[in-house]
């Protein structure tokens, strides 16, 4: 009997509902980080009372939660999409400086209607291209996110000028680079750090070869600092692979994902291995090199 009452007790002590910023993701206004810097940024009411605490805990079926005055509509239906985002678009939702962004490329290519609020998971940057997905799940964008996963993601990669094998291994065991911005390495900070090993293999040769790198993590600008450290300067990024996903749309161009690919994300967020599709789709592929016109 008393452990009943004790069990009860419990019970009735345990905060109810879901914390807020995983409602505010769930229901598409933001991930999850971005939710948690609207509450602490007192833009975020519950039942009429300004919330600013990231613990606190509401009903989405009961509460009326409201952002910026605007009342929650409850969860959005969860889209996912691959993205092929060409060189010269920014990977935000929008841009300060007025440059084309990846929403431009989603919003002008016809998504069926739907008025769901995507945003990145990850980012390339300006001069890159290649696989990106989009979605408003916010929860698995976050988990995604984390680096600590091991989510692992391939590029093509081609430099100027042919590393020795003793720089290429240097990439697979971990090499250090700084941390942070280039601009703030400009400006006097060194904070280096070691990267994770990483896989490196020859695709194409030449005297600007291109190589196949998978990675396990995404620091800022992370390749190109990889390779400059070891004597070469990144003339191309593509992304071709993100867990098990391989880039299968034309540049500029985006898909759905089914509900098989959403699965396999998950698992590769809880740091589960997944296996991708043996055969390249054509544009995960180089393509053929341009044959040299005959005089």
């Amino acid at each position: 009997m008393a452990k009943d009452m004790q069990d009860r007790e419990t019970e009735m002590e345990q905060p109810k509902g879901e914390r807020l910023q995983k409602i505010l993701a769930s229901a598409g206004i933001a991930s999850r980080r971005k939710a948690e810097e609207l509450i602490l940024e007192g833009r975020v009411q519950v039942n009429g009372q300004v919330v600013t605490e990231l613990g606190t805990r509401a009903d989405a079926e009961r509460d009326h939660i409201k952002v910026d005055g605007k009342l929650l509509k409850g969860p959005e239906r969860r889209r996912y999409y691959m993205l092929n985002k060409p060189r010269g678009y920014v990977t935000t939702l929008d841009d300060p400086e007025h440059r084309p962004t990846v929403m431009d490329l989603m919003e002008g290519g016809k998504t069926k209607g739907t008025k769901v609020r995507l945003y990145p998971v990850g980012r390339l940057d300006y001069l890159s291209e290649g696989l990106l997905l989009m979605t408003n799940d916010g929860e698995l964008a976050n988990a995604l996110s984390k680096a600590a996963h091991g989510v692992e993601k391939t590029y093509l990669v081609k430099v100027a000028g042919v590393p020795t094998p003793a720089a290429l291994e240097q990439i697979r065991r971990g090499i250090m680079i700084d941390r942070g911005r280039l601009d703030e390495v400009r400006a006097g900070r060194r904070d280096r750090v070691v990267t994770a090993p990483a896989k490196v293999e020859l695709a194409r040769g030449g005297d600007n070869p291109w190589y196949e790198l998978t990675l396990t993590e995404g620091r800022n600008r992370q390749i190109r600092k990889m390779f400059e450290e070891i004597g070469h300067h990144v003339e191309k990024i593509r992304r071709i692979g993100y867990g098990a996903l391989r880039l299968d749309v034309p540049q500029g161009g985006f898909r759905e994902l089914t509900v098989g690919e959403v699965t396999a994300l998950e698992w590769a967020s809880r740091g589960k291995k997944v296996v991708p599709k043996k055969n390249l789709p054509e544009y995960a592929q180089l393509k053929p090199p341009a044959k040299k016109k005959r005089r």
